[in-house]
Formats: structure tokens, C-alpha cells, sequence
């Protein structure tokens, strides 16, 4: 099946790059930090039969334009916005994974009447902790760091290891692969900043600085599911029971041995948890 990108150019003049399959009530799926539209490719194969599948790449991310000025939650769940009234699309059922989670919590809480369900992958939002690495990007003197460890000679040495240890059977876990994938797109300096920019939107040095209860309506009941990875080291899975917490009578599926991205570690079970989510 094709999935050829789309662009269009939103109202700043930003192109946004997105993929759009199927037919049917929408989903719209949006990816996390130093990801793209791709992570989510696997589930149209899956899901376009009787839905219509919308994965942007994020300002600053994948294919889309990666400009100067705001990174901040708000702006995202604006673009996305911007997105659906292009397409012609009133309400959709959120994806989110990651900071993709944040965005499509601050999407409910801009526009609640255009949201069907939502659905929280190892989101941010619900704790203070988050990865070393990510609190690292936080601190003074990052935009000067990033461009030495992330550049070409690095990523070629670390490339050379990993393929000496592969040929002694190491295989990566997808988590590894998917950060690694993430970390030589910071190679270009326009993603470099736009990651930056991103990143100390929602974190500081001492973890997330954003909180649920601040991109949530109040007076809106949304059916929600949260999934998480028992092994996510990027969100610790404790997340979840605050997430089921802050959230009542949302459906928690935890998946077992699976890390931060438990729609690629176990896209089967995502697959089905999620189509029996929006049938219910």
C-alpha cells in the first residue's frame, strides 16, 4: 500500500509534512521527541480498513519545516488544529506517545469538542522524572555540546561499534534503535535547535516541567487509554498509576517487558488494544 507524504503550507507559511490513508471516523496520531510520522507506519495496514489514519511530522521534526519560534505544547496542538480544519476533519481520536501525549492533552484542553477519545503512550505530564539524557539538554551551554557529540565522526565511530558488536550478536532493543535514530537527525542544525527549543518547552533540570492538570478541560469527560512499557527508562511506567489517577475511569494497559515505545515493541497487541478501544 502507498503511504506517500503530503505537504501543505500551513497558515505561518510552515510546510507540514504528513501522512493521511483510509477512509472513516479519523485518528490522529502524533509522535514524540526526535521522532517522526514513521514510528506510527506499521498500524495503517492495521487500522485504514475502516479508519482514517492522519500521522503529521511535528514542526521541527521528519519532513516538515523546521523554523525558528515556539516549540511549546501549545503551538504543536495549534498546528494540529490547523491541520484538521485543512482536511476538512471535525473530530478525531488523539494518539500520543511521549511528548506527542502532552501535545494531545493540550489539544483537549484548547479544543475539547473536536476530541472522540484519547489515547496516552508513555506520555509526559504525570511525574517529574524523565531520562538523564533529556534533563541534560536542559542545562546551559547544550546548543554548544550537541553539535560536537552529534556530529558525522561521532555517529560514524559509534556506528562502527555497534556493528562490531552486532557481528557478535548483540541485538539492539528498540528502544536503543529508536534513540539512536532520533540522535543522528541532530546532526542537521535546524533539527538540532528545533529539539532544543522543544525539549525546554517541557523539561528543566530537574525533569518535566508540565503537568496534566494544566493541559486537561476540567469540565470535559474524554474516554481515555493510557498505555505503557514496564521497562520505559526514558518515563518510568509508575506513570501510569499516576496517570490512572489524574485521569478517572481511564483504562490503563500496561505491557509487559516492553520499553518507551510499546506500539513498536508489541505492535499486535497495540494494534488490537487500541481497535477495541475505539470500537467500545
Amino acid at each position: 500500500m502507498a503511504r506517500d507524504y503530503q505537504r501543505m503550507a500551513m497558515a505561518n507559511g510552515h510546510d507540514l509534512s504528513y501522512l493521511d490513508s483510509g477512509e472513516g471516523p479519523a485518528v490522529l496520531f502524533i509522535h514524540g521527541l526526535a521522532s517522526s510520522s514513521r514510528s506510527w507506519g506499521h498500524l495503517v495496514d492495521t487500522l485504514n480498513t475502516d479508519h482514517r489514519i492522519l500521522a503529521p511530522d511535528l514542526h521541527g521534526h521528519g519532513l516538515s519545516a523546521k523554523p525558528m519560534g515556539d516549540y511549546s505544547l501549545s503551538a504543536h496542538a495549534a498546528t494540529m488544529r490547523d491541520l484538521l480544519d485543512r482536511l476538512g476533519v471535525n473530530r478525531v481520536t488523539l494518539v500520543g506517545h511521549s511528548l506527542g501525549g502532552g501535545i494531545a492533552m493540550q489539544f483537549c484542553y484548547l479544543f475539547p469538542e473536536r476530541v472522540e477519545r484519547l489515547v496516552l503512550v508513555a506520555s509526559g505530564g504525570f511525574g517529574r522524572s524523565v531520562s538523564p539524557l533529556l534533563r541534560s539538554a536542559t542545562l546551559p551551554g547544550a546548543e554548544w555540546v550537541l553539535p560536537l557529540i552529534a556530529s558525522r565522526w561521532v555517529l560514524e565511530q559509534v556506528e562502527a561499534v555497534g556493528g562490531g558488536l552486532a557481528r557478535f550478536g548483540w541485538k539492539p532493543s528498540r528502544d536503543v534503535t529508536e534513540a539512536w535514530r532520533g540522535f543522528t537527525s541532530l546532526a542537521d542544525a535546524e533539527t538540532r535547535r528545533a529539539f532544543l527549543a522543544t525539549t525546554r518547552s517541557v523539561i528543566d533540570p530537574g525533569g518535566q516541567s508540565v503537568s496534566v492538570h494544566d493541559h486537561l478541560p476540567l469540565h470535559v469527560q474524554i474516554p481515555t487509554l493510557v498505555v505503557w512499557g514496564t521497562r520505559d527508562r526514558m518515563i518510568p511506567a509508575g506513570h501510569a498509576a499516576a496517570a490512572e489517577q489524574a485521569l478517572p475511569g481511564s483504562r490503563v494497559e500496561l505491557f509487559e517487558g516492553a520499553g518507551h515505545y510499546p506500539h513498536l515493541d508489541q505492535p499486535e497487541r497495540f494494534a488490537k488494544v487500541l481497535g477495541d478501544f475505539m470500537a467500545a
